[in-house]
């Protein structure tokens, strides 16, 4: 539906000062533009907004309950119109990318520090968030590129894959099956294992991989993030599977062990919107991006 800005102007000009005369002087308006505009948009709306049989003029029953919402309207465009006014006026540019967080706390610190040095004027907005938010955003527009895995129903999308990782069994340190140097799937049935949250990429990747042999494994545990099931991990209450890069970094009180029959994989890549250009600076720390992670490639093979 179109909106009539020219219409809402007019009208919180006249409620806010009860007066067309003044109304119109505030906007720059002969009064006879004035009205014009206002029974324009009460046309449009087939409702009276206006009683004009009074000094001052009120509002109808349908002017107070525009009033509120068209008043929080224009003040919130007016205060983004003012942001990006500001931001001109500085000459400061904006990115606005998307990244898995075990990746961004991985890769991005060293990536955006030599961005930065090639780039010190530019702001960038990491939005660290899962990859089913990710592709969202993707889509709609509020971030330029996500780093995130690719799935397969990735049709509105454009991808390039960087990697693949491996997922892995996750236990303590002390734990019977941290000895081993690969474990299989079957060997998990009879131990109480941790999942993470069903609104990651993860868990729906491990369910579709699985199939029915996951109904078989004890699920007892459901946390939101993967830090926590690695806590949850380390203290014996549970095993979890996690991708490899997730636990990079951890310490001695748990161990990653590699996961075979089935071997699980996610694969791991920009994606962009379908059809729609990079700007040149999400393109150059896309490259960037590219470079690191793939230095990893072989070594998560």
């Amino acid at each position: 539906m179109r909106v009539d800005f020219l219409g809402i102007q007019a009208f919180l000009s006249i409620a806010e000062r009860g007066n067309f005369q003044r109304a119109a002087a505030y906007l720059n308006l002969s009064q006879t533009a004035l009205s014009h505009r206002i029974r324009k948009l009460e046309d449009d709306l087939g409702l009276k907004l206006l009683s004009r049989t009074s000094r001052p003029v009120t509002l109808t029953s349908a002017g107070m309950k525009l009033l509120p919402k068209a008043q929080a309207t224009i003040e919130e465009l007016s205060a983004t119109m003012e942001e990006l006014r500001q931001q001109g006026r500085s000459g400061q540019r904006r990115l606005s990318i998307g990244c898995l967080p075990t990746l961004a706390e991985r890769y991005l610190p060293p990536i955006l520090n030599r961005f930065k040095q090639r780039h010190p004027d530019v702001a960038v907005r990491v939005h660290d968030n899962s990859a089913t938010e990710i592709s969202a955003m993707v889509q709609a527009g509020t971030i330029e590129f996500g780093v995130t895995i690719v799935a397969a129903n990735s049709a509105d999308l454009t991808v390039s894959i960087l990697l693949k990782e491996p997922y892995v069994l996750v236990c303590a340190g002390d734990h019977p099956l941290a000895r081993e140097t690969a474990v299989n799937w079957d060997a998990l049935v009879r131990f109480p294992l941790i999942r993470v949250s069903p609104q990651t990429g993860n868990r729906i990747l491990l369910d579709d991989a699985l199939g029915s042999r996951r109904e078989k494994l004890q699920w007892l545990y459901e946390v939101q993030h993967t830090s926590t099931a690695i806590k949850l991990a380390a203290e014996g209450v549970g095993l979890t599977i996690l991708p490899r890069l997730a636990v990079a970094n951890i310490d001695g009180t748990v161990k990653a062990v590699p996961l075979q029959n089935p071997k699980v994989t996610r694969a791991i890549g920009i994606v962009s919107r379908a059809g729609v250009p990079l700007s040149s600076l999400a393109d150059e720390l896309a490259q960037i991006v590219g470079r690191e992670l793939k230095k990893d490639r072989r070594r998560l093979a």
